[in-house]
């Protein structure tokens, strides 16, 4: 079955990350020299990149640079963000339609009631009872809310909003504290996704609550969160023990792989 290469499919598209490491036993397991001119191994992908490395200094000041699992973690993080700050916009466009009704509420009252006679021909001739459907009766509802009550609705729905856009902000930067934000923002909503369901089912709302528990048990399982699975100590072990510059270091005096050829660098 067919495995997908995240580490050189990003190498592809970004490029190839080098580093010189001062410690001449490292450097010389990192470089090779070709009849192109000297090569340096890709801290991602682990090929062989010609050209100066891109950076060089002590090992422990190497970037730890995201291959492998970790790599395939970052993409479905930034997945999660770009989920989040497309539903923070939209949540936005709605508090501030919220706010503008607040300001035009009886002009937009008039208007409703005046159009609304427009379609009883339509919906009379299906014998649909158009004054009293849920549609109706929820839009009239609203009508009855004061302007102050309804600013706090648009107040509380930027607020939301903002939580959404921190959230994937720190989501595509790969911050541990975005991770927590998610999981603690999502599972308390939740319960409100659960109770309407029970209001009314929908695709949109299934997929949705779906796709929620789903990102909250990945995150907190993948990440380690809260403890889970040995939590941040386990978690960082994890991240170091994958990076190709400390398993070279770790091999020590173990003879170097033939490689398979040097690569045009990025």
């Amino acid at each position: 079955m067919f495995k997908r290469d995240w580490d050189r499919r990003t190498c592809a598209k970004r490029g190839h990350i080098t580093y010189r490491p001062t410690e001449p036993e490292l450097a010389t397991r990192l470089h090779a020299a070709t009849a192109l001119g000297d090569a340096w191994r890709c801290l991602r992908c682990g090929d062989f990149a010609l050209g100066a490395p891109h950076g060089s200094g002590p090992a422990e000041n190497a970037p730890l640079v995201p291959r492998g699992k970790a790599l395939r973690d970052l993409f479905i993080l930034r997945f999660l963000a770009v989920e989040r700050v497309l539903r923070g916009v939209l949540i936005l466009v709605i508090a501030w339609a919220v706010w503008k009704f607040s300001n035009s509420q009886d002009a937009v009252h008039r208007v409703f009631d005046e159009n609304l006679s427009v379609f009883k021909p339509v919906t009379d001739h299906f014998h649909w009872d158009l004054e009293h459907s849920p549609i109706v009766d929820t839009i009239r509802k609203t009508f009855d809310y004061k302007k102050s009550t309804l600013l706090i609705v648009a107040g509380g729905l930027v607020a939301y909003a903002l939580i959404e856009i921190v959230e994937a902000v720190g989501l595509w930067l790969n911050k541990r504290w975005a991770e927590y934000l998610t999981v603690v923002a999502t599972a308390a909503f939740l319960p409100l996704e659960v109770f309407e369901l029970t209001e009314h089912v929908s695709a949109v709302k299934i997929c949705t609550l779906l796709l929620n528990i789903a990102a909250v048990l990945w995150i907190m399982l993948s990440k380690r969160l809260f403890g889970l699975r040995g939590g941040v100590v386990a978690f960082e072990a994890e991240r170091h023990s994958a990076s190709l510059l400390e398993v070279e270091q770790a091999a020590g005096t173990v003879p170097r792989a033939t490689h398979r050829g040097a690569h045009a660098g990025a």
